[in-house]
């Protein structure tokens, strides 16, 4: 799925998103990966939402995110209560969802000037 071309201000954004590759301003991923405006944080080592953990929650939380989006694949999972639970004690907020959707809902408040954080989890 190719997503808009144009953006306004300067922020790392998706362009595309494929069922094993995301693709950031012009350099494809074809490993999980954490991504904000500012930065990447390749070989993010999560492979299924199920085995997220309080360590990828620091990990995540060390970057300052004022929402989470979780992108689980092509299907909508959703981690273990645990690690929501963990997001929201922070004051963070996630929302699990599939990767499309991540991206074009990360497109839309990166453009805004928010604390976004994608999380994308590819096989």
């Amino acid at each position: 799925m190719d997503l808009s071309f144009e953006h306004q201000g300067e922020y790392l954004f998706v362009r595309r998103v494929g069922p094993s590759t995301v693709t950031i301003v012009d350099r494809d991923f074809h490993k999980s990966l954490l991504v904000t405006p500012n930065e990447v944080v390749e070989d993010w080592p999560v492979t299924d939402a199920a085995q997220l953990s309080l360590t990828d929650v620091e990990t995540i939380a060390a970057l300052k995110p004022e929402v989470v989006l979780l992108g689980t694949g092509e299907r909508q999972v959703f981690p273990p209560a645990e690690v929501m639970a963990a997001f929201l004690r922070r004051g963070i907020g996630i929302e699990a969802m599939t990767n499309g959707s991540a991206a074009r809902t990360y497109s839309l408040l990166a453009a805004e000037g928010r604390k976004v954080l994608a999380a994308f989890i590819l096989p």
